[in-house]
């Protein structure tokens, strides 16, 4: 798999958080990340997969109204390419080649708080 696109997503809406969206099986597989995702090596994140979106989706800056499910700004925070190196039921290795995301990252399930939890984070 090769050249698929990714984008992260800046989702001011209840709490600021970022949204990495992944191209795979045809559409956006996401990720909620709490705090802003890691350019350097030795930070990790927490990311709760969340629902899939369309691949149109990639595209989207603008306002959610009020009242609408994830209400409030998205903007895009970085987009670019990846190509997968390893994808297992609990582990996605990948390389990322955005403007601020680039290099291998890895996106590990953990087992917290029972939600469908990762871990994802720059590696070597």
């Amino acid at each position: 798999m090769a050249g698929k696109i990714f984008v992260v997503h800046e989702h001011n809406a209840t709490h600021l958080h970022y949204d990495l969206r992944l191209e795979i099986g045809g559409v956006l597989r996401s990720w909620t990340i709490p705090k802003e995702p890691p350019e350097k090596e030795g930070i990790k994140r927490l990311a709760i997969r969340t629902e899939d979106h369309p691949l149109e989706y990639a595209d989207f800056e603008g306002i959610l109204p009020e009242g609408s499910y994830g209400a409030g700004t998205v903007r895009i925070w970085d987009k670019g390419e990846f190509n997968v190196e390893i994808e297992k039921d609990s582990e996605l290795l990948i390389e990322l080649k955005g403007k601020k995301l680039i290099g291998k990252y890895a996106l590990i399930r953990t087992k917290f708080k029972g939600k469908d939890s990762w871990l994802f984070f720059k590696r070597k």
